[in-house]
């Protein structure tokens, strides 16, 4: 069992930038596959970001260059740095924690607001 807690979002101009965080609770962290996925107004969630156990990194073409992925295990903690904010990346951001062996564990969190204005 895993509880994610994402702190970090807020208003900022085009342009800026936020460091988005999600600090995790219970046991196997460093074992989960880590992701950061939005969901705007009437839109469908979009996977943004994600980070395997080892590291490995995947991005969103529409995020390339702009958002980088991070996790340091030791505190339990991902983190997105989102840099030159656009205002069509205003939603809701979600973390996510997701683990495969004999069956698929899948958590998330409640999710935080990051608004960018024109």
């Amino acid at each position: 069992q895993v509880q994610l807690v994402e702190s970090g979002g807020g208003l900022v101009q085009a342009g800026g930038s936020l460091r988005l965080s999600c600090a995790a609770s219970g046991s196997g962290f460093s074992a989960y596959s880590m992701g950061w996925y939005r969901q705007a107004p009437g839109k469908q969630r979009e996977l943004v970001a994600s980070i395997t156990s080892g590291g490995r990194t995947n991005n969103a073409d529409s995020v390339k260059g702009r958002f980088t992925i991070s996790r340091q295990n030791a505190k339990n903690t991902v983190y997105l740095q989102m840099n030159s904010l656009k205002p069509e990346d205003t939603a809701v951001y979600y973390c996510n924690a997701k683990r495969t062996l004999a069956r698929t564990y899948d958590y998330w969190g409640q999710g935080t607001q990051v608004t960018v204005s024109s």
